[in-house]
């Protein structure tokens, strides 16, 4: 507490820098300054009683910038993956909010890739499964394992679409690692590492969200999609 009374003496010019470190040993609490030892001038003394009236109380003046900076981190920090805007094929933004109470299966897809056709089926399988009750899948198309999805966006879309009549949206082609990875995906890896690090690992890989936007697992590029429909059904079903 003296450590944060004195940072604000020396930022107001109530005390000289140079006498930082001596006030802080001879003050503990703010109610006590005034009674040390430590030499304040009547005008300082002055302005530090109306800066106490003020704030009424150190504790409260701690608790309240506590506060406010806890408040402040947690408003600029994604809470769940509902926090996020992405963009669609065709460039428009997407505010993921509007999944609110809907269970998501993330997915980074490619369209050339040894996995593409069981994925793809199971997924389109899923889908028809469960839509009707609640279940959305979000794919984004990334080019980063083995440069699997080289196409444009309208290319992918009409392979997934057309092959394996992909009815859930398909998203911009998105970088998921490293300095350019998409925001989303650095919220996901942080969400739920992996088992070999953070990092996505290879096309396919799979998050499981709940109705409130939180990560609820994550499973490798090799699961299949069906295999984890049990975990699916299990949110589908929570009120």
């Amino acid at each position: 507490m003296s450590h944060f009374l004195s940072r604000f003496l020396v930022n107001k010019n109530l005390i000289r820098p140079s006498s930082f470190s001596s006030f802080v040993k001879q003050t503990r609490f703010c109610s006590s300054i005034l009674a040390s030892n430590y030499s304040l001038s009547e005008p300082i003394k002055t302005q530090f009683l109306c800066f106490l009236n003020h704030t009424k109380s150190s504790k409260s003046l701690f608790l309240g910038l506590r506060a406010d900076h806890t408040m402040t981190s947690q408003s600029t920090e994604p809470q769940s993956v509902h926090d996020f805007t992405v963009k669609d094929a065709k460039g428009n933004d997407v505010d993921l909010s509007i999944y609110k109470g809907k269970v998501l299966l993330i997915v980074n897809v490619a369209s050339q890739c040894g996995l593409t056709n069981s994925n793809y089926t199971e997924l389109t399988k899923l889908y028809e499964k469960y839509k009707d009750q609640g279940l959305e899948i979000l794919a984004f198309p990334c080019n980063q394992f083995g440069s699997q999805e080289p196409g444009t966006n309208e290319q992918i879309q009409e392979f997934a679409c057309t092959r394996f009549k992909a009815e859930y949206p398909i998203f911009d082609k998105i970088e998921v690692n490293g300095p350019n990875a998409a925001p989303l995906y650095n919220y996901l890896k942080s969400a739920k590492g992996g088992l070999f690090g953070d990092n996505i690992k290879w096309n396919f890989s799979k998050f499981l969200v709940d109705k409130e936007g939180r990560v609820v697992d994550r499973y490798a590029p090799t699961t299949s999609p069906v295999s984890i429909e049990k975990d699916m059904k299990n949110l589908l079903e929570k009120a």
